[in-house]
């Protein structure tokens, strides 16, 4: 049978390639690094061809991929059904040719980190043609400056060497270690990336934030990195070079996933998933993954699942062997890896009958505030940005038992409810989802119909963490969205929340304080002047219109 070759095989005559097919053919005792014979064949044809050639070859011996280089380096192509699992490595060690006598270089090293290959070796070509001065590393285990050792240079009688015990000691060595950073069975550890054109004190809020949308979803981060650049790199971000240095200390510290604090383009994703043989996902797919986690009523799943179909639709032209890495868990609910595989057609004719649902559910709302209307019903409608504890002032205000969680977007789906004030005056109050920066351009496109709550309201309420170190910063951001929904013109109602939790005494900001109302949304007795400051927009709002 035909055995593939992988690389660079432009310009090879077919007795060339003949020779290098039967490559597969030599089998390897597995405590060996490789039989002198193998050496010999893979040092000749790569004298000959004038190319790096290299060898995989799997933990019983046996020769599993032929891959032809350049002269100076060797791509190594996906190598399915050989992941390595935090704590493991490959299973597979790399033997490859050198052209002359030249030590492992930058690459080489990178690629044993990287992809946790068991061994790699250099064969040396002398310049007679035969095999030279050989150069070996494997993985180091722990947290290192260099991932890996690097052993002293050997000679092709070496090749025998049992390396077998070394990386099951080694292997054992990384288990070890890794069960470290597993503080619950079956839990993701992440290591979270920021790239950044702005203030660093901007990169350090939202990389905090992504930490607590992390801690949403269940994922432990075990490390983050922060870099300010003049611009994105269009392909990876950070830049490649960069990105393998993060790579390889999310390795180290046994990560099982990747999440960078942007939206990733499809050419970003194919590029990155293409490089590391981990499971990478952005902020959005993220944020659409809690989304698809709380969302419970059938209008929020409508609208979650629309937006997920939406952000993978221009992502499947990149589906290919490190696309599937996506797949599964988090960033993979909802619509899941049956959803990816569909084509492109079918996922556009899921989103027209997820639009059309969601038509029917804006009817249904539409009667719903004629109702009110004709009852003559003002509405209060709160907003915030997320967990700054909106549910749980309308719980207070109302008495009402809503879902309200210290974690982000514990509400999803929109909550009315009935609140009398002292002078008999009776309006509607909302709670709605809540914000967060950067929110995904298809979340907020999908819940248009849950905004549209905001619509009718007759004061707003703009419910604001001053217990936050960064509430000015999402004060900013929610008067950002409110303003691209040209809701900036409702009266509005600052309510700085949470009051029980600092020092007003201590305040800096206390100029803003006085532009709203102070309350503890678990104390109903600071609720006083909030009830008696809203009864009073709410009249003169009457008196108005």
């Amino acid at each position: 049978m035909k055995k593939k070759l992988y690389g660079n095989t432009s310009g090879l005559r077919n007795i060339q390639i003949k020779e290098l097919e039967n490559l597969y053919i030599f089998s390897t005792p597995p405590e060996c690094i490789a039989i002198q014979e193998l050496a010999a064949s893979l040092v000749k044809m790569s004298h000959e061809i004038r190319r790096q050639i290299g060898l995989l070859i799997d933990r019983s011996g046996k020769v599993i991929y032929v891959i032809i280089g350049e002269p100076r380096k060797i791509v190594i192509p996906v190598t399915s059904g050989y992941m390595a699992l935090p704590g493991k490595l490959k299973g597979l060690r790399l033997i490859h040719t050198h052209l002359k006598d030249e030590p492992l270089t930058r690459d080489d090293l990178t690629d044993l980190a990287l992809l946790r290959l068991d061994y790699i070796t250099a064969v040396c070509i002398s310049q007679d043609g035969k095999p030279g001065i050989i150069y070996s590393a494997h993985i180091l285990p722990g947290e290192n400056s260099d991932p890996y050792q690097i052993l002293e240079p050997a000679t092709i009688q070496d090749l025998n060497m049992d390396c077998l015990v070394q990386i099951l000691a080694l292997e054992s060595e990384l288990t070890k270690k890794n069960s470290l950073y597993k503080p619950e069975s079956g839990r993701e550890t992440a290591f979270l990336i920021n790239a950044t054109t702005s203030s660093p004190r901007d990169a350090y809020s939202s990389i905090e934030e992504l930490k607590e949308l992390c801690k949403t979803s269940g994922i432990n981060v075990i490390g983050t990195a922060v870099q300010r650049r003049k611009t994105i790199d269009p392909k990876f971000v950070v830049g490649k070079g960069k990105l393998s240095n993060l790579i390889i200390q999310a390795i180290q510290k046994y990560a099982t996933l990747l999440v960078f604090d942007r939206e990733l383009s499809a050419s970003q994703i194919r590029s990155i998933t293409d490089f590391v043989e981990m499971k990478v996902i952005d902020r959005t797919q993220l944020i659409l993954d809690i989304f698809a986690k709380q969302a419970k009523s059938r209008e929020g799943k409508f609208q979650v699942e629309l937006a997920q179909m939406e952000y993978l639709l221009p992502r499947l032209i990149t589906k290919n062997t490190a696309m599937s890495r996506l797949t599964g868990g988090i960033g993979g609910r909802g619509p899941g890896e049956t959803k990816l595989e569909i084509n492109r057609r079918r996922v556009n004719e899921r989103i027209n009958r997820l639009k059309k649902e969601i038509v029917k559910i804006r009817k249904q709302r539409s009667q719903q505030k004629s109702r009110r209307k004709r009852k003559d019903l003002p509405i209060i409608s709160i907003v915030g940005y997320t967990n700054v504890g909106n549910s749980t002032l309308l719980n207070t205000l109302t008495q009402s038992k809503i879902i309200a969680a210290d974690r982000l977007f514990a509400t999803l789906d929109p909550s009315s409810r009935r609140l009398r004030f002292p002078k008999d005056t009776e309006v509607i109050i909302t709670d709605t989802v809540g914000f967060i920066r950067n929110l995904p351009k298809e979340l907020m496109e999908a819940f248009n119909a849950t905004l549209e709550e905001l619509l009718d309201a007759n004061v707003i309420l703009h419910v604001i963490d001053i217990s936050n170190p960064r509430y000015q910063q999402q004060k900013n951001s929610v008067e950002k969205i409110l303003k691209s929904l040209k809701l900036d013109g409702i009266p509005t109602l600052y309510v700085f929340n949470k009051i029980d939790r600092v020092d007003l005494d201590s305040f800096d900001d206390k100029w803003l304080l006085n532009q709203g109302i102070l309350v503890s949304a678990i104390q109903k007795e600071t609720l006083k002047p909030l009830v008696e400051k809203l009864e009073s927009m709410i009249i003169i709002e009457k008196i108005r219109c």
